[in-house]
């Protein structure tokens, strides 16, 4: 993916932004990621990317995303029509 992707569709947050929020803040827990522009608190399709992005925070020049952004929207569908929820404690189902 390029820098300016959106990684968070609810709130439109780019992989720019992202990626310069964790090298500048340093998240001690990746769920600190959604205070950038709220990234992760709509669908929170993009929680695993979120916590993806903070760890590779440390390392410069990383992109830790190697999907295109077609291939990144395709899977948000299919994540959508699961009817799945991702949190920052891992994925949960919403048929209960």
């Amino acid at each position: 993916m390029n820098l300016d992707d959106e990684i968070c569709y609810c709130y439109h947050v780019p992989l720019r932004k992202l990626l310069n929020f964790a090298r500048r803040v340093r998240p001690k827990h990746a769920a600190q990621m959604s205070e950038c522009l709220g990234a992760g608190t709509g669908c929170g399709w993009c929680i695993p990317f979120l916590c993806r992005i903070a760890e590779a925070a440390a390392k410069p020049d990383s992109l830790p995303l190697e999907l295109t952004p077609q291939e990144y929207a395709a899977a948000r569908a299919a994540y959508r029509q699961r009817k799945q929820r991702n949190t920052f404690d891992g994925p949960q189902s919403n048929s209960a």
